[in-house]
């Protein structure tokens, strides 16, 4: 396939290319026109052109720049090897993925975070979250369309956050206290999900009251 120039890329274009390249800089100058600037120069495309492609600013940056482990994350788990694992697996590795993909720039990471903190950022904050949620289930094979489909990414929206948190103040070695938090939280969550398909079992197994008086009224011949 061949590769475009930076210079003759769409504006969509210059946003996915440019998107991983901010945070090495946000680290250092937050995420403002400097750090992008600075990405512009390392893609070789005008400091003025990469603005555009961002209209919205620091929160535009970050969105594409989330967007953009996103993309790295279904590259690396292609279907064939989601399917050698199971569910707690998936879920578990999807995440840790992207924390180390994150990795090199935690400090991009806090300040992006307090920017979507921002009260006038809160619902773009709240989007993303289930966006990188709903994205790691479709990754992980699901396709549900019933209610499991926003109980399942409300739950994994809350273990992500909360592993989150957990991995900004995290300096051991490979990430020892986050994987066990995470740990802890799926087994939280197989719980809640073994609970739930209890439930609904033990829900069909009550004898249907309309079917009852149904039965009263046409009595089997």
């Amino acid at each position: 396939m061949e590769q475009i120039s930076p210079t003759e890329m769409t504006l969509d274009e210059l946003r996915i290319a440019l998107a991983p390249l901010i945070p090495a800089n946000a680290v250092f100058d937050g995420w403002t026109d400097e750090a992008l600037a600075m990405a512009a120069a390392d893609l070789g495309v005008p400091a003025p052109r990469a603005r555009l492609a961002f209209p919205g600013g620091a929160p535009d940056m970050i969105d594409a720049w989330f967007d953009s482990i996103d993309r790295a994350t279904a590259r690396a788990f292609p279907l064939e090897k989601i399917e050698s694992m199971k569910i707690r697996q998936r879920i578990h590795d999807l995440v840790i993925y992207r924390l180390e993909t994150i990795n090199p720039h935690k400090e991009a990471l806090r300040r992006a975070l307090a920017i979507l903190g921002q009260p006038q950022n809160l619902a773009l904050g709240a989007r993303l979250a289930w966006r990188a949620a709903d994205r790691m289930w479709r990754i992980a094979g699901d396709r549900s369309t019933d209610f499991n489909h926003y109980s399942k990414r409300t739950l994994l929206s809350g273990v992500y956050g909360s592993t989150t948190l957990v991995y900004l103040d995290d300096d051991s070695d490979n990430l020892v206290n986050t994987r066990a938090f995470l740990d802890r939280r799926i087994g939280d969550v197989m719980k809640i999900e073994k609970l739930k398909a209890s439930w609904r079992g033990s829900r069909e197994r009550v004898p249907s009251l309309s079917r009852f008086l149904g039965r009263l009224r046409y009595p089997a011949a």
